[in-house]
This record gives structure tokens, sequence and C-alpha cells, in this order.
């Protein structure tokens, strides 16, 4: 096998079949705003799909009517126990250009590096 036969990395390949995004807009561009907000959903819906099929389903996540504020659950499995997160985020003024800071409150204060708590 040469290594134009190799596959892509798996995380590769995953992004190679979600939906692109195409509009460049934040929650300050009106109608631009809705348009993103479609294909977020459409991406998000696309990727949910993808884990459930591979078996490999690992949160749930919802908007409010804006779309600039998202709650949900995320879960991992260690030594056969289930572990169970609560999770939040809110899409910034500048979104695209500023990533959103994703908050996991029950792990708040666990660790310096992550998981700031501060709603």
């Amino acid at each position: 096998m040469t290594t134009d036969e190799v596959d892509p990395p798996l995380d590769e390949r995953t992004t190679q079949r979600i939906p692109v995004l195409n509009v460049r807009a934040g929650p300050r561009d009106g109608g631009e705003w809705i348009k993103r907000l479609k294909e977020e959903y459409t991406a998000l819906i696309h990727f949910v799909k993808m884990n459930k099929e591979a078996d490999g389903d690992w949160f749930t996540i919802a908007s409010d009517s804006t779309g600039t504020r998202w709650t949900g659950t995320c879960w991992t499995f260690h030594d056969g126990l289930r572990y169970e997160f609560g999770l939040t985020f809110d899409i910034p003024a500048t979104y695209p250009v500023t990533h959103p800071e994703i908050c996991v409150p029950d792990l708040d204060g666990k660790t310096a590096k992550m998981y700031r708590y501060t709603y």
C-alpha cells in the first residue's frame, strides 16, 4: 500500500461528510444570521445522525429561539459507568470570528485549565 492509498484520519473523514457552512454571519447580522443558523442546524443534525448510525451518540443540544444560547447534555462511559454533564454556551456577538466558550458547570473548580462557569 502506498501513501496515496492510505485512508485519511477518522476526524478528517467525519468532517468531510458534514455539510459546509457558507454563510459568514453572526447574531448581529439580521437575516444573514438566520441563514447561518439554518446551516448550523443542518450540519448539527447531520453530525448527530452520523453519530447515532455509528453507535457513537454522546450529546444532546438545543438553542433558544434566537440561536444565541445553547444548552444540552454530554456523556461518556468509563469503567462501565455513565458520566453525564450539563453544558451551556452563548454565541458571541462577533461569531464566527470569535468562537463560543463551552461551559460544563458540573466540572467547575475540578481543574484549573477548563470548564469555567461564569453564568
